[in-house]
C-alpha cells in the first residue's frame, strides 16, 4: 500500500467507557429508520467487507455462514452482506445473485444472521457490478497473444511489411523505454497491469451497451434479495467497480452518460429506480457512494454533495459513504497477479492503517461526509447517512452522531476484531472491548484473495475445541467466542 512520507504512528484507544445506563441513554444505542419498513434497534453498522468464503460456484458455503453467525452474535444494528455479484458468470469465491439458484443459500444466511441475533439485527445485501479484469501478464504471453498487432507498430519500429510474427518477436526484445514508445498508452497500461475493462471503452459492444443493459440486471437481483429475506439492498456505487466509474469525472462517455454531473449519475438513477420497481416502495433500498475518489481529475466532494442530494431526492431510504480505493492509482502487480484497488494513495484513503499522514487513521472521511449529510439536510431531506472509518470506541462514535457526521455509525476493522464490541459497550464491558490495531493484516489476506481473518483472533482460544482454522492450520477462521457474564 502506499505510505505517507515521514509516516506517524498512531494508538487506538477504549476513550471514555459509557456504564450500561448511559450507553442506553446514548444516539448510539437508540433506534433509526432506514426506509418505512426497517427500524434499526440501534445506529451500530457494520459495513461489507469480502471474506473469500463462498463456493467456487458463487454460492453460500458453510464457512460463510459461520463468517456472518459470529457478527450477529454481537447484534449490530445492521449487517451488510459482502459485495454479491448480478451476473451469473465466474468470479471465484464470491458471492452472487445472478440467478434463482442461490436464493436458497441466502434465504439461509439471513436466517442464520436472523436467528443468531435472536431477531435484533437487520440483514441487507449489497449488489454489485464490476467489469473483466486480467492479470498481469508474462511478457511472452502478452506479445504471443494478447497484442494485437497494428501498422502503429510496424511504423514505431519501422519495420513496414514485416510480417506479424517477426514484430511480436522484435517487439519482445525492446527495453521498457523503447516499448513505451513502440506500445499506446493503453497497451503499455496492460502490459504493465494487466489489461482491465473501463466504462469508457465505447468501442467495445457490451460497454456501449452497459446502460441498456445494466437496469434490468439490478433489479433482477433486486427482486432475488427481496425473495431470499434480506431486510433491504445496498447498490454498490463505491470504489473501482461499474456504477462508481459511470459517477467519476473521468467518465468522458459522449453518449448521455458521462461528461457533465448530470449525465454521470443518470445511469445510477436509472439502476436506482428499475431496482425500486422491482422491490417495491415498502422494501429498503439505498446506495455506497463515495464522497471523493482521492486520484488526479477524480470526483471530489462537491460531486458528491450533488450526488447526494439527488439520491436522497430521488428516494433512496439510506446513503453510505466510504472514500478512494481505484484502480486508477493501484501499485503494479507482480506477474500473474491482478491488480488491487487498495494499493495506492486512493487506497490509502480508502483503510488507513495505524502508521498514517498528519490527518490520521481515524475518522478520515467524517468532515466529507457531514458536508454531504449537511447538503441533503439543506435540501429539506432526511435521508439516514451512515459514515464508516477508523471508528473503535464509544466516544468516538458517539460525537460523530452528535455532531451530525452521520445517523448511523459503521464500523469494519473493528468490528472484525471484535464482533461483540457493540455488545459489550451496550451491556456497560466497554473495558473487555479487544481494540482493533489497524495494520491492515485483514486487507493484506484480501489482496491475496485469501480467507479473510484478524491477527488478533489467534491470541484468544486458537486450541478450544470445534476452532475452525485455514488449510495450513495456523490461523482460525473464526473470531474467538463470547459469553455474556450472567
Amino acid at each position: 500500500m502506499w505510505k505517507p512520507k515521514n509516516p506517524i504512528t498512531y494508538q487506538t484507544n477504549p476513550g471514555r467507557i459509557p456504564t450500561r445506563e448511559e450507553a442506553a441513554r446514548s444516539r448510539l444505542f437508540s433506534p433509526v429508520s432506514i426506509g418505512a419498513s426497517t427500524t434499526m434497534e440501534q445506529r451500530t453498522w457494520i459495513p461489507a467487507m469480502v471474506p473469500w468464503r463462498a463456493t467456487e460456484d458463487g454460492l453460500v458455503s458453510d464457512d460463510v455462514l459461520d463468517w456472518y453467525r459470529r457478527f450477529a452474535q454481537g447484534r449490530p444494528g445492521a449487517i451488510v452482506i459482502e459485495a454479491t455479484g448480478i451476473r451469473d458468470v465466474p468470479s471465484g469465491p464470491l458471492l452472487r445473485i445472478g440467478d434463482d439458484r442461490f436464493i436458497p443459500g441466502l434465504r439461509k444466511l439471513v436466517d442464520t444472521i436472523h436467528e443468531a441475533s435472536d431477531g435484533h439485527t437487520r440483514a441487507l445485501i449489497q449488489i454489485i457490478d464490476f467489469l473483466n479484469i486480467r492479470r498481469r501478464p508474462e511478457p511472452e504471453k502478452f506479445f504471443l497473444r494478447f497484442l494485437a498487432i497494428t501498422d502503429g507498430h510496424r511504423q514505431a519500429i519501422d519495420a513496414i511489411g514485416w510480417p506479424e510474427d517477426k514484430v511480436r518477436d522484435h517487439l519482445a526484445t525492446l527495453s521498457a523505454e523503447e516499448l513505451k514508445k513502440a506500445l499506446s498508452e493503453r497497451e503499455w497500461q496492460d502490459y504493465q497491469y494487466g489489461a482491465r475493462e473501463r466504462v469508457t471503452d465505447l468501442d467495445l459492444p457490451h460497454i456501449r451497451e452497459l446502460p441498456q443493459r445494466l437496469p434490468a440486471l439490478f433489479a433482477a437481483a433486486g427482486r432475488r434479495a427481496r425473495m431470499a429475506g434480506f431486510d433491504g439492498i445496498e447498490l454498490h456505487y463505491a470504489h473501482a467497480y461499474t456504477m462508481a466509474s459511470f459517477l467519476s469525472a473521468t467518465n468522458d462517455r459522449r453518449d448521455g452518460y458521462g461528461g457533465t454531473r448530470e449525465n454521470r449519475i443518470r445511469l445510477p438513477l436509472e439502476v436506482y429506480r428499475a431496482v425500486r420497481e422491482a422491490v417495491g416502495n415498502d422494501y429498503t433500498l439505498g446506495c455506497r457512494f463515495l464522497t471523493e475518489e482521492c486520484i488526479p481529475g477524480g470526483t471530489e466532494l462537491d460531486d458528491a454533495t450533488y450526488f447526494g442530494v439527488e439520491f436522497a431526492r430521488a428516494g433512496m431510504d439510506f446513503l453510505s459513504t466510504s472514500r478512494g480505493g481505484k484502480f486508477d492509482d493501484a501499485q503494479q502487480p507482480d506477474v500473474g497477479a491482478s491488480v488491487y484497488p487498495y494499493t495506492g494513495y486512493s487506497g490509502f484513503e480508502c483503510m488507513p492503517p495505524i502508521q498514517s499522514d498528519g490527518v490520521g487513521p481515524f475518522g478520515r472521511n467524517a468532515a466529507a461526509t457531514a458536508s454531504v449529510r449537511g447538503a441533503i439536510r439543506a435540501a429539506g431531506l432526511a435521508t439516514p447517512v451512515v459514515c464508516s472509518g477508523g471508528v473503535h470506541n464509544f466516544e468516538m462514535a458517539e460525537r460523530m452522531l452528535s455532531d451530525g457526521v452521520c445517523d448511523i455509525v459503521g464500523s469494519a476493522r473493528q468490528s472484525l476484531a471484535d464482533p461483540d464490541w457493540f455488545r459489550k459497550i451496550r451491556l456497560g464491558l466497554g473495558e473487555t472491548v479487544r481494540l482493533c490495531t489497524f495494520t491492515n493484516y485483514c486487507e493484506g489476506l484480501d489482496q491475496k484473495h485469501k480467507e479473510v481473518t484478524c491477527r488478533l483472533w489467534d491470541k484468544f482460544q486458537v486450541k478450544e475445541a470445534g476452532v475452525k482454522l485455514d488449510k495450513k492450520g495456523k490461523r482460525r477462521l473464526i473470531a474467538p467466542s463470547w459469553t455474556e457474564p450472567a
